[in-house]
């Protein structure tokens, strides 16, 4: 398998997860459907192939061309299928209208039979009713530590946690802040920081469609606002996030 090692300086982002390729990261190259050429990070593969993407490299080894699904017929099979159809023979002929008239022998010919009357129509189709918006606005809850443990649920049921995860199996545990947000009533801010790499994250309480948005990224810990680096919060040892033995910026445990 063919993987692309970047220079320090050239700045590569994952076109799955969105994020900045660390050093020492490898990515690898991923053909579209459309023949766009993207590179994809180790945790994104299962996620490039869910999207129909294909690796660069084994790009050779696809036909080129789908085999016709049944041969293509000579001239003489088409001109055969042209031909309309014979003539019934006479005798054919014949018997149909003795079977159906009686033969002409001073007979009485056959009863006649009145066809069956046509089924009744199909009832018409009932209209089709309008799907509800799957974004309506859920309940709200009142405290601070209930919109907290409310964000933790959706985040940790979202794709991005998987992400997260994915980096702390690589980068170690991460410094993690949560917290409602002071002008947003239904919004939760939650921060994941590493000393060379950080994400923000917004959790919109109110939205049960896609409640989950990464805002913001960076590489240094001073770019972050000092009243979202009040660290309250852990990863645990499959990945989620937890309230709770927040990690310090020192070091230790808080």
């Amino acid at each position: 398998m063919k993987k692309e090692l970047r220079p320090g300086h050239d700045v590569v982002s994952c076109d799955v997860c969105g994020r900045t390729i660390l050093k020492g990261e490898r990515t690898e190259a991923y053909l579209a459907p459309g023949g766009d050429r993207h590179q994809v990070c180790d945790l994104c593969t299962l996620r490039a192939q869910h999207h129909g993407w294909i690796r660069e490299s084994s790009a050779g080894d696809l036909p080129t061309r789908m085999p016709r699904s049944e041969p293509r017929r000579g001239v003489l099979g088409r001109l055969r299928r042209r031909r309309p159809p014979e003539a019934p023979e006479p005798e054919a002929e014949l018997a149909e209208h003795e079977a159906t008239y009686g033969a002409d022998n001073g007979t009485e010919p056959a009863e006649y039979e009145e066809p069956p009357p046509p089924p009744p129509p199909p009832p018409p189709a009932r209209p089709r009713s309008r799907p509800k918006d799957p974004r309506h606005v859920r309940a709200m809850p009142t405290t601070a530590e209930a919109k907290v443990e409310r964000a933790l649920d959706l985040f940790n049921g979202s794709d991005h946690q998987r992400t997260i995860a994915g980096l702390a199996r690589t980068l170690g545990t991460p410094f993690v802040s949560v917290q409602p947000d002071g002008e947003q009533q239904s919004q939760v801010s939650l921060v994941v920081a590493w000393e060379l790499s950080w994400y923000r994250y917004r959790v919109d309480l109110g939205d049960e469609g896609d409640p989950v948005m990464m805002l913001e990224k960076g590489d240094e810990m001073e770019q972050i606002d000092q009243p979202l680096r009040e660290w309250n919060a852990t990863l645990d040892a499959s990945g989620r996030v937890l309230t709770g033995e927040a990690v310090t910026e020192g070091g230790g445990e808080g």
